[in-house]
């Protein structure tokens, strides 16, 4: 019977600490590495930091070294051609590729071009997702042919899959860091 009540005692003290660890533990798996980088440039461009967040740990897991087989780099994952174009909309005639490597650059760039396709879009978060990852020009076809909606229900319509995972997967973190992360 002893040996019985100690396991009892010690299930309960596992399930306990488990409840009260749980959110740290889950913050071990959804970082929110770069939190003051991030925050300043969403709220300069407008965007919500922890969707900011969410998008960079679906593209990179907050490695600023990340690099793609596609060429993209850096936490948000952002191609040379778009670093460029992006640095060029905002008077910076300095840039380097390199610089995409850089977190506080990387994000600044990332998201002003996250802001630009959110008012390209209407703020319709599934297709400024659809744009970040399959471009803008895709996601514009897409829904001109109707072949997808635009509508986060119908997310299962949009052609390229590795865009379909991904806004669902960005969407799924989002809800998470939420949960989190919100005050």
């Amino acid at each position: 019977m002893q040996r019985y009540t100690m396991l009892l005692v010690s299930i309960l003290v596992l399930v306990v600490g488990a409840v009260f660890l749980a959110p740290t533990l889950w913050q071990l798996v959804y970082p929110y590495a770069y939190r003051e980088i991030i925050e300043e440039n969403a709220r300069a461009n407008g965007l919500d930091p922890l969707l900011v967040a969410a998008v960079i740990r679906v593209e990179s897991s907050f490695r600023k070294n990340a690099l793609s087989p596609k060429g993209a780099r850096g936490l948000m994952q952002i191609m040379p051609a778009t670093g460029h174009w992006v640095a060029e909309q905002i008077g910076r005639h300095d840039f380097n590729e390199e610089q995409l490597f850089e977190p506080a650059i990387n994000v600044k760039l990332g998201t002003w071009y996250l802001r630009n396709l959110h008012d390209q879009f209407d703020g319709r978060l599934a297709v400024v997702l659809a744009a970040y990852n399959g471009g803008r020009g895709n996601v514009r076809n897409w829904l001109y042919e109707k072949t997808w909606s635009g509508q986060i229900d119908d997310i299962a319509q949009i052609p390229f899959p590795e865009t379909r995972h991904y806004v669902w997967r960005v969407l799924r973190v989002y809800n998470i860091y939420r949960g989190l992360y919100a005050r």
